[in-house]
């Protein structure tokens, strides 16, 4: 007993001394980075305990840090999203781990399953399309992160979310801490009135802005909705799941996102959708639309026509200002979003089979803009890229990348709906239901902006194949059962 408490004081007296010693560092070479020394001293034995003998509780950590997680540059050119790429890291190198030294423990279901097969080519594709790159380094890391996206989220799922107990423990997991977020955000807001041209200082660390901000929140209403739905009625806490849909969709309201407003009413008509079997004509006249329209644009050069006036574009501090000069096509951010996509489509055609290379939009698309769109933005301080995922998953993986990834986006469509149709338990239904909802925002999301690659909407995207693929496992064991 002597021994353990002096062995307890002893490691408390040297993590206060490192503590002091960042800390006096830290501020004196004005490098805040220097605190996470400090911290990785004391979570290390934590985080080493858990994979070693409890790695499952390292995958429900990883939900509950989605929401929170912060950008952590550690050099200019080297960032990653912490604490969850992490986990998402720690999660991979246990699985491919736990692979190597039982085989048999990697899913059956994910064999055989045909959005795994689709998924499965699709990253073939990708590793062609670096040995192709414009900037091969950069393209290897964007492959290395889709896979340890991928793993976590589509594969691990199959192995631990095997009740509903489990999927219930996942939605809360995300939901409560995206719950603090959001009441903090709004907390904060208020004291700037709520006015627009302040929402950006109220969501730091854990969003760089507003647009992720409301786009993660919008995704994870449906959760919220399906949490509601499957709580019975005679339930005395289902109130506060009604209390807490409101906090989060008067943060959606003061987000100020037109983005994920529209992503919450395409959204929700999926439901419509999805019951009515009408996704497959969804689906058709989405992509026909874009087809003519693009068509269109091209010929002749009618996209001319959007062409906005420079010194008109304008970022407007007062809401109603910004609608409206985003419908006359004076707003900034859309006149900067044309920009964007017209050196995309430049660029898509100059290297129609390989593109550019995952990660090389920002690197190369300066000489395919058209001055004549160019806004007072369009230096790109931020290195954001086209704002556009599709457009650039064409201009970054060829004709052939954004083929694939569109069977993989609208065959996971598909084959929701399919399996709301075909499972018994109302539990699954639903959940499948809201997986068609989250599958729909983040498609219209990513019209707008490219965020599958971020960790918040990539994560939810990567793991909405997970949840078809285990509720393809349930839909099996149910007709099994029935036979």
């Amino acid at each position: 007993m002597f021994e353990w408490s002096w062995l307890y004081q002893k490691r408390s007296l040297l993590s206060f001394v490192i503590f002091l010693a960042g800390g006096i560092f830290a501020i004196a070479l004005q490098e805040p980075l220097i605190m996470v020394i400090p911290f990785v001293w004391l979570l290390f034995p934590v985080v080493f305990d858990l994979i070693i003998a409890q790695p499952e509780k390292l995958f429900w950590l990883l939900f509950i840090t989605l929401p929170l997680s912060t950008e952590l540059n550690i050099t200019p050119q080297l960032g990653l999203d912490f604490p969850d790429e992490i986990l998402l890291l720690l999660l991979t190198g246990v699985a491919v781990a736990k692979l190597i030294h039982q085989p048999k423990w990697f899913p059956v279901s994910l064999k055989q399953h045909p959005l795994c097969m689709v998924l499965v080519v699709y990253m073939i594709w990708l590793s062609v399309t670096c040995i192709y790159s414009e900037e091969p380094l950069l393209s290897v890391k964007y492959l290395l992160a889709k896979t340890w996206f991928i793993i976590p989220f589509v594969v691990l799922p199959q192995i631990l979310l095997t009740s509903q107990s489990r999927i219930q423990k996942m939605a809360l997991y995300l939901l409560v801490p995206m719950l603090f977020v959001v009441m903090q955000t709004l907390i904060r807001h208020s004291f700037y009135a709520f006015s627009f041209e302040n929402v950006q200082k109220t969501l730091a660390p854990f969003f760089r802005n507003h647009v992720n901000y409301s786009s993660m929140l919008v995704c994870l209403l449906p959760v919220g909705w399906c949490v509601w739905k499957l709580t019975p009625a005679g339930y005395p806490k289902r109130k506060w799941i009604v209390y807490g849909l409101v906090i989060g969709l008067a943060g959606l309201l003061f987000a100020y996102s037109r983005g994920a407003w529209i992503a919450l009413l395409l959204g929700f008509s999926a439901v419509w959708l999805v019951q009515r079997k009408r996704m497959g004509v969804f689906v058709i006249i989405a992509v026909t639309g874009v087809v003519i329209s693009t068509a269109w644009l091209v010929t002749d050069k009618n996209y001319m026509q959007f062409a906005p006036d420079h010194d008109r574009t304008v970022f407007h501090t007062d809401f109603s200002q910004h609608m409206r000069a985003t419908v006359e096509m004076k707003d900034v951010s859309t006149a900067e979003r044309f920009y964007r996509w017209i050196a995309g489509a430049r660029m898509l055609a100059d290297k129609p089979i390989t593109g550019f290379g995952p990660n090389s939009f920002y690197l190369h698309y300066r000489p395919y803009t058209v001055s004549r769109f160019e806004t007072w933005v369009s230096d790109n301080k931020e290195h954001s890229t086209v704002h556009n995922y599709f457009i650039l998953t064409a201009l970054e993986q060829g004709i052939i990348g954004l083929i694939l990834f569109c069977v993989l986006y609208f065959g996971m469509l598909l084959h929701a709906q399919k399996l709301y149709h075909q499972l018994q338990s109302k539990f699954y239904r639903t959940i499948s239901l809201t997986v068609s909802i989250v599958l729909v925002m983040i498609g219209v999301i990513n019209c707008m902006s490219d965020m599958i690659e971020t960790d918040k909407i990539g994560s939810l995207f990567w793991l909405c194949l997970g949840m078809i693929i285990l509720l393809d496992t349930k839909s099996k064991e149910e007709r099994t059962n029935l036979a």
